[in-house]
């Protein structure tokens, strides 16, 4: 019997074979697995979500994992939106992504995220770090920047607090992000940090942000 925090739709009209699409009712807030952040249902430009902001305190990781989600190869798709939170740190962006084959014991992810903030600012460099790949914890977005300047992060017109299309095809070591429902991919890795595996996925925020997650579905690859 499936868990009810779990829906399952047939894709191409039911078609025997076809892929299972996973919907995930975040919206609700209820059943997240919360480290060091705080969720609550709540409403962002009249559509429902959930709004996810980081606990009192500093932490090195601010995830909400997904019920039910164990994930491996496939695509997640949601809609999300970030801003910087009120009284945030001066490098605050609004930090807002998705972590992916999450080990709920040692916190190990994988993670695109979006800097809304540098979207559509006058700097060309701070415009080409609006989209960014993580491998936590070993390597940072200043580790790969550092060692690799360029490779992990990409240009992508954003705007603070707007609701954003995401979506995020895994296949092995490789994934790719795709933003605002394009054809082809805003950022491209093809040598994922770690091994790949199956785990759980999770909304993620980084320092400073207020974020709102909405219509995660996740469709497991055949």
């Amino acid at each position: 019997m499936l868990a009810p925090s779990v829906v399952l739709t047939l894709l191409v009209g039911g078609t025997a074979g076809a892929t299972p699409e996973q919907s995930h009712p975040v919206e609700a807030a209820t059943g997240l697995d919360l480290r060091n952040v705080l969720a609550t249902s709540s409403e962002h430009k009249g559509l429902k979500a959930v709004r996810i902001i980081e606990a009192p305190g500093q932490h090195a990781e601010t995830i909400a994992i997904v019920p039910d989600s164990s994930f491996g190869d496939g695509t997640i798709e949601l809609e999300l939106a970030g801003q910087v939170r009120a009284g945030a740190a001066g490098g605050a962006r609004g930090f807002v992504g998705v972590a992916f084959r999450v080990d709920p014991k040692s916190l190990a992810y994988d993670c695109f995220y979006l800097r809304p903030e540098n979207g559509r600012v006058d700097d060309q460099l701070r415009r080409n770090h609006s989209a960014q790949y993580i491998s936590h914890p070993d390597f940072t977005w200043d580790r790969l920047r550092k060692e690799q300047p360029g490779v992990y992060e990409s240009y992508v017109d954003l705007e603070p607090g707007a609701w954003t299309r995401v979506r995020i095809v895994v296949k092995g070591g490789d994934a790719r992000l795709f933003v605002h429902g394009v054809e082809q991919p805003t950022l491209v890795v093809t040598d994922m940090k770690r091994p790949a595996t199956r785990g759980s996925v999770a909304l993620w925020i980084g320092p400073g942000t207020e974020a709102f997650f909405r219509n995660l579905t996740i469709t497991p690859a055949r």
